[in-house]
């Protein structure tokens, strides 16, 4: 039997009744931030939904976000576009102006349509970008940090 330590934080790992009890939040509302874009579970060959150890983190912070900070599904998704992927992904001005991200202000890098020369063949679900917010206790203080190095 593996111990949970094993896993990494982006590997698929649980249903989404066990999300949904991990994360106090009802299954129905865990569709809808799937529909919405804010977070991208992975998908067994019968179309299953499974959440890694991140989902669910991201899950608890959109709960904050609408419940604690009064946002909606709208002003998560551009709360979330700020996020400098082109500086996490360490992306030229060249690769920035052929992504739709670079220039979306209200949609995070993971939804965007035209995704640049440096994202076009990743998973999203694992991506540093994609794990950034929950991965840091302030984004805002490594935001800070990374635009004035």
């Amino acid at each position: 039997m593996n111990n949970n330590n094993s896993f990494k934080i982006t590997d698929p790992l649980y249903t989404l009744a066990v999300a949904s009890k991990l994360s106090e939040t009802p299954a129905h509302s865990i569709r809808q931030y799937i529909d919405k874009g804010l977070i991208i579970p992975f998908k067994t060959a019968k179309k299953r939904h499974l959440f890694s150890r991140i989902d669910v983190l991201k899950i608890k912070s959109i709960k904050k976000y609408l419940k604690d900070q009064g946002l909606n599904i709208a002003g998560i998704n551009a709360l979330l576009s700020v996020v400098p992927c082109w500086a996490i992904k360490s992306c030229d001005l060249d690769q920035r102006y052929q992504c739709d991200a670079y220039h979306s202000i209200m949609e995070p890098c993971w939804m965007a349509s035209k995704k640049g020369p440096v994202c076009q063949n990743e998973d999203c679900r694992i991506c540093d970008v994609y794990i950034f917010p929950e991965k840091y206790s302030n984004p805002k203080g490594c935001i800070k940090e990374m635009t004035n190095s």
